[in-house]
């Protein structure tokens, strides 16, 4: 009998398929993503080869926002999720009545938001960023004189605010995994790891990001973990992103950032509930069957891709 990964295989070459993957999702999605021509990366470079790949029909191995990036970029394809209730805890902070009734209280501010959210919240912005980008568009909108309305994550948020020293407003979002990130104990660990490089997602409150050699995405970290001298990281962000680290520097040794929340029964779990919902069962099911079809109303579509764009351009 065939295994599940062979199984996958076949039915992706008969639906004309192709696995997209995130870092933060199970290691043998990714494993298999990589051995069928798909691609395991960030959210926005999930989006930009969906939308350049050859393929008729997109697999998501991720969240629901990154299969909605995937189809707002490329509404012709058909685009599936592994699992249609794998959420994200930024989409869900920020529903779109309220952030749209803030937007509209603040006519003079460029309205900027992270690619964790909603198409209609994407819809309702001037400029879609993603972690890698965030930066470096804020900095090009401060140039210019403008104003920013930023969403959803805080810290991140903040973290952007700090470094440009731009005039943002910064809606109140939080990711459930990297806010668990505590800097006392991370402290503790630097003290136990003097010669470990402190690795951090910007998605991690300010006390964390504080105690960094790193501050960057998951590109970067991965880029980090694989260029840098130390042989030994600390690594503050989901946890799935280990394995890729593992294959560019499999000599090195990775620890998880402590997160040790109220109640935790581990020093760091640092793994997103959503991401974990995707496995090679469910990948198996949705192309056998079809369902999870991301659909999106044309209007919505074409707003938001007005928005992602405009990165897309930025970033070339």
């Amino acid at each position: 009998m065939l295994s599940t990964q062979e199984q996958i295989k076949t039915e992706l070459k008969t639906h004309n398929a192709v696995l997209v993957a995130h870092y933060y999702v199970d290691a043998k999605l990714q494993t298999l993503a990589e051995a069928t021509g798909g691609i395991v990366s960030d959210s926005l470079e999930m989006a930009r080869f969906s939308q350049n790949c050859d393929a008729h029909t997109i697999i998501i191995a991720g969240v629901k926002f990154m299969g909605e990036t995937a189809k707002i970029l490329s509404p012709e394809k058909r685009v599936l999720v592994l699992n249609s209730h794998a959420t994200c805890s930024l989409d869900e902070d920020c529903p779109i009545d309220q952030f749209s009734e803030l937007c509209d209280q603040h006519p003079d501010r460029i309205v900027v938001v992270y690619a964790n959210t909603s198409a209609q919240v994407k819809a309702r912005a001037d400029w879609v960023v993603t972690s890698s980008s965030a930066l470096n568009v804020v900095k090009h909108l401060k140039d210019n004189g403008e104003k920013i309305l930023w969403a959803p994550d805080k810290h991140l948020g903040h973290y952007v605010q700090t470094q440009t020293n731009a005039n943002m407003l910064l809606w109140q979002g939080a990711c459930v995994v990297h806010e668990r990130f505590k800097a006392d104990a991370l402290k503790v660990l630097k003290t136990l790891h003097p010669e470990a490089a402190v690795l951090v997602h910007p998605e991690s409150p300010q006390s964390v990001v504080n105690l960094a050699d790193v501050v960057g995405s998951t590109s970067a970290l991965i880029d980090a973990v694989k260029n840098r001298p130390e042989t030994t990281f600390i690594v503050a962000t989901d946890n799935g992103i280990f394995h890729k680290m593992h294959e560019v520097a499999p000599n090195k040794k990775l620890i998880e950032a402590p997160t040790m929340g109220e109640g935790a029964d581990c020093e760091s779990c640092a793994h997103c509930e959503w991401m974990a919902m995707n496995t090679l069962e469910n990948c198996l099911n949705t192309l056998q069957i079809g369902n999870n079809e991301i659909f999106i109303n044309t209007d919505i579509c074409k707003k938001a891709k007005n928005a992602i764009q405009k990165l897309l351009d930025f970033t070339v």
